[in-house]
């Protein structure tokens, strides 16, 4: 949602905060009801994530496993909010637009994280020892997840910087494969750089899933290979097509989907037993040779 209130213009359409033009219900205007809704879903999220905390350290068997992670969530609500009246204080500043979504993602993640142990918390005990992970495949999911991450901010700074369609071609850029990486047009080519590399990554993640223990790991693997190529696949179109607000929206929902997935294959790996390293093969490498 907030990705439509910036491509529609809507962000300042209530120009006060936390009124909506000196008033709780504003004009029945198209762009004022587009940024007083995305206020009211803020208000709810808001309502829930501290109901959830209190309702986590109110309890005195979750205080330790999960409070930390109900206040983590409580603070980057907070920052979320003062950025949301930043944004509007200080006229959509680009900086305060692109700190307003990664503080966002931050959240989504928290919550997903306590939603994840508090998941496996609820499971302890009913299933059996899990098997080891196979080497290299916790640090290939844990990079592709923050780089998604990351990925997913430099779109909202090209976005923020209105820098979309300085390059109106692809895979050239104004007819060039290699224009100077310098100003928005450099930010753009930084963007598509990231996600040629993002795809790569997951291709290599796609194929040390193949041997995980986890079918859920494995599962994810490939809905994420999947998502990738829509998601490139939407930022092509959305150069093509003049970003459009329900294509630019998507291609935000998609990169936001990519990175949930890949939160919790990293997860599922991570609780996995770490293999133990292998015992030496011969007598003389352990040590017990005499001389």
């Amino acid at each position: 949602m907030g990705s439509v209130v910036r491509t529609t213009g809507s962000g300042l359409a209530c120009p006060d905060w936390p009124l909506c033009q000196g008033r709780l219900i504003p004009p029945l205007q198209f762009n004022v009801l587009i940024e007083w809704f995305h206020r009211l879903l803020a208000l709810t999220v808001s309502v829930m994530v501290l109901t959830l905390a209190g309702w986590t350290l109110a309890r005195g068997s979750l205080r330790p496993r999960l409070g930390g992670l109900a206040l983590l969530a409580v603070a980057l609500l907070a920052t979320q909010v003062l950025l949301g009246a930043l944004t509007v204080w200080k006229l959509l500043d680009p900086s305060v637009v692109s700190g307003h979504l990664a503080v966002a993602m931050l959240l989504f993640l928290g919550l997903l994280a306590y939603t994840l142990v508090a998941q496996r918390l609820g499971e302890a005990g009913a299933a059996p020892a899990p098997p080891s992970r196979p080497a290299g495949l916790l640090p290939v999911f844990a990079g592709a997840t923050a780089l998604t991450y990351l990925q997913a901010l430099l779109g909202g700074i090209v976005s923020s910087h209105h820098a979309s369609l300085v390059c109106p071609d692809w895979p050239t850029c104004d007819g060039r494969w290699f224009p100077p990486l310098e100003g928005l047009v450099g930010l753009q080519m930084l963007h598509r750089d990231g996600a040629y590399l993002l795809t790569a990554v997951l291709l290599v993640a796609g194929t040390l899933a193949r041997n995980a223990p986890d079918a859920g790991v494995r599962a994810s693997a490939r809905m994420a290979l999947t998502l990738v190529v829509a998601q490139v696949t939407l930022g092509v179109c959305d150069v093509y097509l003049g970003t459009p607000v329900w294509l630019s929206a998507a291609h935000l929902a998609t990169a936001v989907a990519l990175l949930a997935i890949l939160a919790v294959a990293t997860f599922r790996i991570a609780v996995l037993p770490a293999r133990p390293a292998e015992a030496p093969r011969d007598a003389w490498a352990a040590g017990t040779v005499s001389r």
